[in-house]
């Protein structure tokens, strides 16, 4: 057999895998379970750091402050060195709406080892501890929640005894390049980290999305959350496995109704989204780096290959074999893209995308040695362990 049916045969049995061998990764079932009121509401602290974030948040903040709770709850918008007004936009959408009660504070620039989102949520909880709530509620300035969103995540995490419950946002997919590169970024997302293993108790596999985190104040002091993982550039990912490995129970799902009002319209956008933590993900190891883009190559690229090329020389088993791959591959992504309420036409395009993220990565990876990684709104954040006080991320 020839080596371009070796690969093809190795990318169709990888796609068995991961058909039924990685959780169901490509199911998007995993949603907040019926409403279960509890006989008593808990106060939450929402908790929402705010960077130059004025162009989304009259499309996000009003969505907080109309929250129909019926304990006790209050938001604190952290203004984390903002240069477009962020903070006193807030404050104005709060006099217009009315609603729950808004304290916008600022915490000055981070110091070494920290990362400016970390530091910021620092200060909320700082913020929030004199009213000693018993859930944070950590939201991005970009998420917009429908107005039962917070009674929902309550309800579970009381339900189901969770110290963390999340839920993925639904982002923007509007223009061509969204709707071609965001549901995958999701499906890439499950694939890594598949939902049903994250709720099962004493896994290995921990994740949150950063956008919407509920979690139990007793589980944030035990993980010692934010200062445990305080130079974390996929904070979100680092959060959820500090409080798992401190022995607390999280659960990550898809949302219905909590959206991303973020707009990233060109494809430069999108690539600076997934550039900037892609290399960070791998721990900035050349090593791993090196195995994940040949896993993407294999895996995504070698199976239309192998179709093709086995059709233009005769070559049926490769043809067979790559074929099939592709069929599974577009199979698993369906759901996602009924998900997303895209064509279905859009799933066998999945190879172009992951072959867009393969650049990413290794664009990533590039920007870093050139010292340009992990950039964000004029902050550019180094490898944790070149700070002596950075605390290690947990496995």
């Amino acid at each position: 057999m020839s080596a371009l049916v070796w690969t093809a045969v190795g990318s169709l049995a990888a796609w068995l895998w991961l058909l039924l061998g990685q959780g169901f990764f490509w199911r998007t079932d995993m949603r907040l379970p019926p409403r279960r009121e509890p006989d008593d509401w808990p106060s939450v602290c929402v908790v929402v750091p705010a960077r130059d974030e004025a162009a989304v948040l009259p499309d996000s903040l009003p969505s907080l402050l109309a929250q129909d709770y019926p304990g006790r709850a209050e938001i604190f918008l952290v203004d984390d060195g903002s240069s477009d007004g962020t903070g006193e936009l807030a404050r104005e959408l709060s006099r217009l709406h009315g609603g729950l009660p808004l304290t916008v504070g600022s915490p000055g620039e981070p110091p070494a080892g920290w990362t400016g989102k970390l530091w910021a949520v620092r200060h909320g909880i700082g913020l929030a501890r004199a009213r000693a709530p018993e859930y944070l509620l950590l939201t991005d300035a970009d998420i917009a929640h429908a107005p039962d969103s917070l009674r929902e995540l309550v309800a579970a995490a009381r339900a189901g005894g969770f110290d963390l419950v999340s839920q993925m946002a639904r982002l923007r997919v509007e223009s061509v390049w969204e709707r071609l590169v965001v549901p995958a970024f999701v499906y890439f997302f499950a694939q890594l980290y598949p939902f049903r293993w994250i709720a099962v108790k004493g896994s290995r596999t921990s994740a949150a999305a950063g956008g919407c985190v509920l979690l139990r104040t007793e589980a944030a002091e035990r993980a010692r959350i934010p200062d445990a993982v305080r130079h974390a550039v996929i904070d979100d990912v680092a959060v959820a496995r500090a409080v798992k490995g401190s022995g607390g129970h999280i659960w990550l799902g898809l949302a219905e109704h909590v959206d991303s009002v973020r707009p990233y319209p060109r494809l430069h956008d999108l690539w600076r989204m997934v550039s900037r933590s892609a290399y960070a993900q791998l721990r900035h190891n050349p090593l791993v780096l090196a195995g994940t883009v040949a896993g993407l190559a294999v895996v995504y690229l070698v199976p239309p290959v192998a179709l093709c090329v086995g059709l233009a020389v005769g070559n049926s088993a490769a043809a067979v074999a790559g074929g099939l791959a592709w069929l599974l591959m577009t199979v698993t992504y369906l759901p996602m893209l009924r998900y997303y309420r895209q064509p279905l036409w859009i799933a066998p395009s999945l190879p172009v995308t992951a072959f867009l993220y393969l650049l990413m990565t290794v664009d990533s990876a590039v920007q870093h040695y050139r010292g340009r990684g992990a950039a964000w709104k004029g902050r550019t954040y180094s490898r944790p362990d070149t700070h002596p006080d950075a605390a290690p991320e947990q496995s």
